[in-house]
Order: C-alpha cells, then sequence, then structure tokens
C-alpha cells in the first residue's frame, strides 16, 4: 500500500538529497499503531522532460505488519510523470484552451502519453467530481454547480476543494494536483481506486507537520 504525504519539494530538489528527505513518521492506516522505517526503494520520475532518480522510503506497522511506501505529493503511483505536469495538461483541455497535442507538446511529453491522462481522468471524472465537490464543503468551501462536461466538472471540484484547504496551515504551498494526489493517495489516474478520502488527517491522507 502507498501513502502520500504532503511534500513542499521540487522534484529536483528531492532528488539531489536522495536518502537525506526527512520524511513524517505517520500512523498505520490500517490498524492506528505506531510504525517505523523499513527501509525503501529508488524509481524513476519525469519532471520538465527530464528524468529523476528518487528514494522512496517504507514504513512497516509494528502491530499488523503491514508494510506502506511514503509516496511525495508530486509523485502519482505506478504514473513516471509528476503530479504538476498532468494535471496542467488535464486542465488545459478540460477547459478547451487546446487539444490534447498541443498541450502535450508544452508539458514536453509523448502525444500518446498526455491523451492516456487525459483518457483516464475523463473515465473517473464522475467519481471525482463528487468526490471533490463534497471534499469542497468538507472543509467549508463553496458548493460545486455540475457541470455538463463530466472532465471540466471534475477539474473545478478539484479547484474548488483546494482552495478550501489552502486555508489550513501548510497547504497553499502544494497547488492544487499535488493536494489531488495526496487526496486520492496517489492514484488520481489509476484504473481502480477509492474515491477521495474526505476525511482531513485519516487514512492515507497525511497533512503537513506544522513548523
Amino acid at each position: 500500500m502507498s501513502m502520500v504525504w504532503p511534500c513542499p519539494l521540487t522534484a529536483g530538489v528531492y532528488a539531489s538529497m536522495g536518502r537525506a528527505v526527512r520524511v513524517p513518521r505517520p500512523e498505520c492506516p490500517s490498524c492506528w499503531s505506531p510504525v517505523v522505517f523499513w527501509s525503501g526503494y529508488w524509481r524513476h520520475v519525469r519532471w520538465r522532460g527530464q528524468e529523476r532518480k528518487i528514494f522512496i522510503p517504507r514504513v512497516r506497522c509494528r502491530g499488523c505488519g503491514v508494510t506502506h511506501a511514503l509516496l511525495p505529493a508530486f509523485v502519482l503511483a505506478r504514473r513516471l510523470d509528476a503530479a504538476e505536469p498532468v494535471g496542467v495538461v488535464i486542465g488545459q483541455v478540460a477547459s478547451g484552451a487546446c487539444g490534447v497535442r498541443p498541450a502535450a507538446a508544452a508539458a514536453g511529453v509523448p502525444y500518446t502519453t498526455a491523451r492516456g491522462w487525459v483518457r483516464r481522468f475523463t473515465a473517473r471524472a464522475g467519481e471525482l467530481a463528487v468526490s471533490f465537490s463534497a471534499l469542497a464543503v468538507e472543509l467549508g468551501g463553496e458548493v460545486v454547480r455540475p457541470q455538463p462536461d463530466r472532465c471540466r466538472f471534475a477539474v473545478a471540484a478539484v479547484g474548488a476543494a483546494f482552495t478550501a484547504a489552502a486555508g489550513l496551515p501548510g497547504w497553499a504551498v502544494l497547488g492544487r494536483w499535488r493536494f489531488a494526489c495526496a487526496v486520492t493517495g496517489g492514484t488520481l489516474l489509476a484504473a481502480n481506486a477509492s474515491s477521495p478520502f474526505l476525511v482531513i488527517g485519516r487514512r492515507r491522507f497525511m497533512p503537513p507537520r506544522s513548523r
């Protein structure tokens, strides 16, 4: 299982720090027992056209023995590209600002890759729109009016939820697409995924540490 922590570092800075990145220690999302750091693994992430190798730490629950990977919020589960370029492409296409091909060119990714992002987001747009709209209200934000276009509705709901969350300590600096990645546990574009979690600080959703 993966957990996402609200990492404010850029992918470049995170990569340059190697295993020295300070990662918050969560509670086990399954049984709420303390966890211990349990090695980790290296993986790649693509940011602004450049692939970077980053270290993903793991934790192991002392109670149930389950291990969890701690993903920084710019990492989408099972995706090479970082959350921000993915979100920017989806937002541009959903708003009608441009088509997939020019959006992909601006993001520096293959057209087929960007087309896959948009298709996956569109397939999940209905549930994402409802879930993020509910999250916006849960956080004291404005109600998002349904729109005929599901993809545009979902993007608007993500924005509304982030605007509401930005009033809480530590979230504004992340931007809406890292926020969306954190809320969905990195599964924003996953084929099979749970709806975004609606309770702040519970399950796989880790709030920023107070400074």
